[in-house]
């Protein structure tokens, strides 16, 4: 049975102090009572990770990565393996994030490889993909969403998928001016089932936790929630207040 999940993005923000007066006011407001049946994940930037890991060891929040090279080491500068974030605690990683993909031009196949490399090292995937406004206007967010998923996951066995969370980002959405209905949500969430289903088969598709990411803030999570595909969501700017991420980690 798939799990509920909310999962806080922080993205390049919060320096040390401020990580840790994040986490404490997160720690303070969600219990495991409050959480039953849900996952609470937060991401930090990498400095802040370790501090993270060890700030949340006996709570139920969980800590992931943003990103991850898809090399055991070498000489890659500015970049983390997978061994360096499983040395220090670290069980899972965000790949493909939209801003990954365009603004560090990182495509399907080389996701596929990141992808592999997580799986290799016992990490779990948080795995984001999405279409642009271009692609809405044109009518072609289907299909970029299915050719994502088939170029960077259906190489992987049906037994990968229970180390895989999927993140649909609406790109389109998010800082435009457009806005994403959560009938828009679940179209998109029920048609990547859909997709599963014919690459693998029910079981799997209905099994896999399929979180929303765009611009979920306390003031649409309820609605957007409420929806049958949607297992939760990818939270960026509201995850970094305690109150606003509380309160959507509350509307599941």
């Amino acid at each position: 049975m798939r799990k509920n999940i909310v999962a806080g993005n922080w993205k390049m923000n919060k320096n040390l102090k401020e990580a840790k007066e994040l986490i404490k006011g997160i720690k303070k407001g969600v219990s495991a009572k409050k959480a039953k049946g849900k996952r609470v994940i937060i991401a930090p930037s990498f400095i802040n990770l370790s501090s993270a890991v060890k700030r949340t060891k006996k709570s139920i929040i969980q800590v992931a990565a943003q990103n991850m090279h898809e090399a055991k080491s070498g000489a890659f500068t500015g970049e983390v393996s997978a061994d360096m974030l499983s040395e220090i605690g670290i069980e899972i990683v965000i790949l493909g994030h939209s801003e990954r993909r365009s603004i560090f031009a990182e495509s399907n196949e080389l996701l596929a490889k990141k992808v592999d490399t997580a799986l290799a090292n016992n990490l779990e995937v948080i795995f984001c993909f999405g279409e642009s406004l271009e692609d809405r206007k044109s009518e072609k967010h289907f299909e970029v969403v299915e050719t994502q998923l088939r170029e960077s996951l259906f190489h992987l066995l049906k037994e990968n998928f229970s180390n895989i969370i999927l993140a649909y980002e609406p790109v389109w959405a998010i800082g435009t001016g457009e806005t994403a209905t959560p009938e828009q949500a679940q179209e998109m969430h029920a048609f990547i089932r859909e997709v599963l289903e014919k690459e693998y088969n029910k079981e799997l598709a209905d099994s896999v936790s399929i979180l929303y990411g765009g611009s979920v803030k306390p003031a649409n999570a309820d609605e957007i929630f409420s929806k049958p595909d949607v297992d939760g969501g990818l939270i960026g700017g509201a995850s970094l207040k305690p109150n606003d991420f509380l309160a959507i980690v509350e509307a599941i």
